[in-house]
């Protein structure tokens, strides 16, 4: 192959990369904002209380759902090749493994509802496992259309799901359906998502109970277990330790203050490490590049995110009246310390697309480890303080557990502290100089509705972290906007 080939290779698969980033991404925001407007309404019906039996019932979800077989899925994506015949046979082990998991969940409902003290959480468990049914008919499917970089597809069928589940939320909402809003809502858009999924890739769903030559495939995906059950744990147990210790109102409060803290973490960020663990899987023979492509992608996202949470923590107060009502107010405290533990979270959450990409699904697991020893410890203490003591917990504990997670994971390609610090820095510095220009504009008002309070710090917000970047990272804006309006090459004529 020449260098000029080459190039074109490269070229293609960048725009190939950025197509992929354009539908799994933008496909996200839409259907997002679409559920959202939902959400709120859905919200504003709904009680505290309603939110935080939900969230007992999520821990066991949550702790079940790291043996669903998502590391097949994984196994097939890394792999060189993957032939029709082992699709089947992943296929089949996941139906075994979820239709397990599904019968496991109803036999340790009565369980979970002794230990919240919440008879009604054995009802909404049983109705839950049927989600699991529907993770076969999603993840072998993502799994072809993830090796292939087509996110098109996908994102359609997601956004139909996303209207789906949004229809059911705003309808049981509406008609008095409580909690149990919150668990027919996902069932339904899970099981959408399938339907479409299968019908988009026109895979055939018959199982293979021929498991030879799956040894390989069965060992990646048990090498990611620990590290996703150590996740698990680290996850989940400020909800575990504080249903056991608070009422559901209290618990609803710290539940859709982190629901809400995390959205982008959550929601966003994940579709980009879909479309960055099969990019960095093809550059894995070239560490020094896969560096340069993590420090890129950490100054751009903490560049668009940063502004986010800290807006988040420093307007708390009426961005949660006006989004969720007055009944919501007592959340506000709880919004303002989560949110500043969020720029920690999107980049800890960054690296293991990359530790999975080269072939070391170790270190995640090791990074999981520390995360699933030093946050219990953390929530534990903090519980002593309340619900308030919880989130205190995220924002002590979790940027230790990010400086872990840089030296584990950071390692292996190369990546030095200084150049994740450089990465960081225009973002997360801009969005302090925003935050200390809203916090003074918020001091000087005179007193207003929450609603108008909110639509004048918001622009005064964006202007001020514009004008930061202008000073303080032009460079760094510039790629932004050289990202998102990308023009075409000029053509050079033939030599």
């Amino acid at each position: 192959m020449t260098l000029q080939d080459a190039d074109a290779n490269d070229a293609g698969f960048g725009a190939r990369i950025r197509s992929a980033i354009f539908w799994r991404s933008g496909s996200q925001i839409v259907s997002q904002m679409m559920s959202w407007v939902v959400t709120l309404a859905v919200i504003r019906l709904l009680d505290p209380a309603d939110y935080g039996l939900f969230a007992m019932t999520q821990v066991i979800l949550n702790f079940a759902t790291f043996l669903n077989g998502y590391g097949l899925v994984s196994a097939l994506v890394q792999s060189d090749r993957v032939e029709p015949h082992r699709l089947r046979q992943a296929f089949t082990i996941m139906l075994l493994l979820n239709g397990a998991l599904a019968l496991l969940q109803l036999a340790i409902a009565p369980l979970a509802a002794d230990y919240y003290d919440q008879p009604i959480v054995a009802d909404l468990l049983r109705v839950q496992a049927l989600l699991y049914l529907s993770t076969p008919f999603i993840s072998v499917p993502e799994a072809i259309m993830g090796r292939a970089l087509d996110f098109k597809r996908p994102a359609l069928v997601n956004l139909i799901a996303a209207i789906a589940s949004a229809a059911v939320a705003l309808v049981g909402a509406l008609s008095g359906w409580g909690v149990w809003t919150l668990v027919y809502a996902p069932i339904a858009g899970f099981w959408v998502k399938a339907v479409g999924y299968v019908i988009a890739t026109g895979f055939k769903p018959i199982p293979s109970f021929d498991f030879r030559g799956t040894g390989a495939m069965v060992a990646y995906g048990a090498s990611l277990l620990g590290g996703q059950l150590f996740w698990i744990v680290q996850s989940q147990a400020d909800i575990f330790i504080g249903g056991r210790m608070l009422e559901p109102h209290q618990l609803g409060l710290y539940a859709e203050a982190l629901f809400l803290t995390q959205i982008f973490v959550s929601k966003f960020v994940p579709p980009l490490n879909d479309v960055a663990f099969p990019a960095y899987a093809r550059m894995q023979k070239d560490v020094s590049r896969v560096a340069w492509s993590f420090c890129k992608a950490v100054k751009l996202l903490l560049l668009l995110t940063c502004p986010i949470y800290l807006g988040m923590a420093v307007t708390a107060e009426p961005l949660v009246e006006t989004l969720f009502g007055q009944k919501w107010l007592e959340m506000a405290p709880f919004v303002a310390i989560l949110a500043l533990a969020m720029p920690f979270m999107t980049l800890q959450v960054m690296f293991a697309p990359v530790s999975n990409a080269l072939g070391r699904p170790g270190t995640t697991a090791r990074v999981a480890a520390v995360g699933a020893v030093l946050m219990p410890i953390a929530f534990l203490i903090g519980i002593r303080s309340g619900a308030i003591g919880l989130a205190w917990a995220w924002l002590i504990a979790f940027p230790l557990l990010t400086a872990v997670t840089a030296r584990l994971a950071g390692g292996p390609m190369g990546l030095r502290f200084i150049d994740l610090v450089r990465a960081a820095a225009p973002g997360l510095g801009c969005s302090i100089l925003m935050a200390g220009v809203v916090m003074a504009v918020d001091r000087l008002l005179p007193p207003l509705s929450a609603p108008l309070r909110l639509c004048v710090l918001v622009p005064t917000g964006g202007l001020a972290f514009l004008a930061a970047l202008m000073l303080c990272a032009r460079g760094t804006l510039m790629e932004l906007v050289a990202l998102v309006v990308r023009r075409a090459p000029p053509v050079q004529a033939p030599a």
